[in-house]
């Protein structure tokens, strides 16, 4: 478990409650001032398409994006850096005001086949793609490179795992189709020998 994290989430009014509800109060002696991923994050981050990003307004109301692509379309540029395209969307851009005020963000990336979810603190930045071509050209799918308007850099601080309890498994089409695969290949097999022994006991015998 990452100390940096656990540090900076357990505030003092958090402390109070946990005082109120179950007698004690956790303590994080020692916190580094950062934790890097490890091989094991950035193995769970390029395996996803899909992740939630959470920062806030300069008026103090949290904001939470649903951010989709291609598997490993959240870069990890190394152990204390990630990076995304932003594509063109709605307009809103309520991700891209927040972070210009206050850079802290959230990130919940989850693996629902496998209940697994990974939780990341961090600083962002948001460069114009328009200034910055060569680094849309390393970050960014080919066939999307005309598409995107901004990149997101993250400054990882720290992060955290959380237990697997209530985690409903679920799975894509794609992981569906390919768990299925083998049960229709040997579905196909069967009807074909009932078939051939369909005709085999239609076959009227030598006399």
């Amino acid at each position: 478990m990452a100390l940096k994290y656990l540090e900076l989430v357990m505030t003092e009014a958090v402390r109070r409650a946990q005082s109120q509800y179950y007698g004690r109060a956790v303590n994080i002696p020692g916190a580094p001032e950062r934790d890097p991923l490890t091989h094991d994050e950035a193995e769970f981050i390029a395996a996803r398409d899909s992740f939630y990003l959470g920062s806030i307004s300069e008026t103090g109301w949290p904001y939470i994006q649903h951010r989709g692509g291609p598997r490993g379309f959240l870069r990890v540029v190394d152990e204390k850096t990630l990076a995304f395209a932003d594509y063109k969307g709605n307009r809103q851009l309520l991700t891209t005001g927040n972070v210009s005020v206050n850079d802290r963000v959230a990130l919940f990336l989850m693996d629902y086949q496998n209940r697994a979810r990974l939780k990341i603190l961090g600083h962002a930045r948001v460069e114009d793609a328009r200034e910055h071509p060569e680094l849309v050209t390393q970050i960014t799918d080919p066939k999307m490179q005309s598409a995107v308007e901004r990149l997101v850099f993250i400054d990882v601080v720290s992060f955290d795992w959380n237990c697997p309890k209530y985690i409903t498994p679920r799975y894509s089409i794609e992981e569906v189709e390919e768990l299925a695969g083998s049960l229709r290949t040997r579905i196909s097999q069967l009807e074909a020998e009932l078939r051939a022994a369909r005709r085999g006991s239609s076959t009227p015998s030598a006399q």
